[in-house]
């Protein structure tokens, strides 16, 4: 009884507890820190840190990028229950190949045709109503493309560059974005709560 008073970062903290009674040298676990707020998430994440330093593998499935690059020693990205690809954080995002351009146009679909007949272009990929672009170098890139936009008479509203991430080795390897998992994530917490409830029956 004392457990229903327990905040959601003690309970997962327990469960955790639960699974190194009997000291495992091998850890599974399913989305440790689904549901909880920013604290809660840190203080799991600081628990396994010392876990695996003290020689525990730990298996681990979770959605958000953040939390595999900062623990995790190698990643699988899995896709419809498929491995897509496997590497430690900084091999996968090389994989993606030099910058990202996250841009916006009136005119996506006529851009993106002209666009990938440039040398320097990677990829290119529709997410979320903008286009994702690699390029090697982002800096020197963008005044072309915004030339190569004025010429066939599209308008660029917005662009930005960063360096890859996981996210966008998700999106390199399944061709969507994670914000499109949203409505199947929030689904699979209401069940594994309900789980929860059952068990405590």
């Amino acid at each position: 009884h004392l457990v229903k008073t327990f905040s959601g970062g003690m309970r997962r903290k327990l469960e955790i507890a639960e699974g190194l009674l009997h000291s495992p040298s091998v850890l599974f676990l399913d989305e440790p820190t689904i549901g909880l707020d920013p604290s809660s998430r840190l203080s799991i994440w600081e628990q396994l840190k010392e876990l695996n330093r003290e020689g525990v593998t730990i298996f681990l499935t979770t959605h958000y990028m953040d939390e595999a690059d900062r623990l995790c020693d190698r990643i699988a990205i899995i896709d419809f229950g498929k491995i897509k690809a496997v590497g430690s954080p900084n091999e996968l995002k090389r994989s993606v190949g030099g910058d990202v351009l996250l841009l916006r146009s009136n005119s996506d679909n006529l851009l993106m045709e002209h666009l990938a007949n440039l040398s320097f272009i990677g990829e290119i990929t529709p997410v979320n109503g903008l286009l994702r672009i690699t390029v090697k170098d982002g800096e020197k890139a963008i005044p072309i493309i915004f030339e190569e936009a004025k010429r066939i008479g599209v308008t660029i509203e917005s662009v930005s560059l960063s360096k890859p991430s996981l996210d966008d080795v998700f999106v390199k390897y399944t061709g969507r974005s994670l914000r499109e998992e949203k409505i199947d994530k929030i689904e699979r917490y209401k069940q594994y709560m309900l789980m929860r409830r059952r068990r405590r029956r």
